[in-house]
């Protein structure tokens, strides 16, 4: 009988994804405060883009051209190249995005697929629960695909890495 009891209370544990305490979803209260100035930006007329939402989406806070994030993270936040729900997914910059682009990780699907939220993949408008999936050949998370439309994804894009904010940041 006690073998059985530790079985099922093991079972009745929800499933842990990326490392021990990882959150299983986005803040339902960062996500919010994203959404809301990404509304205030466009009903004020200027354009929308992909660093303000990241930063209030994920609570790191780092300003300037996506293309600096990766950089501008080293000892300030943690970085990894593994996903992680509320980590910037950082693009570096090509020529189809000079600047660079940042997402912010909702969910951990499976080792080689993530959804992310993110503003101005498609210009001046926010997209949540994108799905992005990992190409590369060491399973790294180097080079992604995004989709672009349902089940159609895009381009191959080379990704520097993933940047959360600390326990305590947030």
């Amino acid at each position: 009988m006690p073998v059985l009891l530790l079985f099922t209370a093991a079972c009745s544990q929800p499933p842990v994804s990326r490392g021990a305490g990882a959150p299983q979803e986005l803040s339902p209260v960062r996500r919010a405060a994203a959404l809301k100035e990404a509304h205030e930006i466009r009903a004020s007329g200027r354009r929308l883009w992909c660093v303000p939402f990241a930063r209030v989406a994920s609570g790191v806070d780092i300003h300037g051209n996506a293309r600096t994030w990766w950089s501008q993270a080293a000892h300030r936040y943690d970085r990894s190249h593994e996903p992680k729900v509320g980590a910037v997914m950082t693009f570096r910059p090509t020529r189809r995005i000079p600047l660079g682009h940042v997402a912010v990780v909702s969910k951990v699907v499976s080792s080689r697929k993530i959804l992310v939220d993110q503003a101005n993949w498609h210009r001046n408008k926010v997209s949540l629960g994108m799905a992005v999936i990992d190409v590369s050949a060491d399973n790294d998370w180097s080079k992604v695909r995004v989709e672009s439309r349902p089940d159609k994804f895009g381009s191959i894009y080379p990704v520097a890495g993933f940047i959360w904010a600390s326990a305590g940041v947030h």
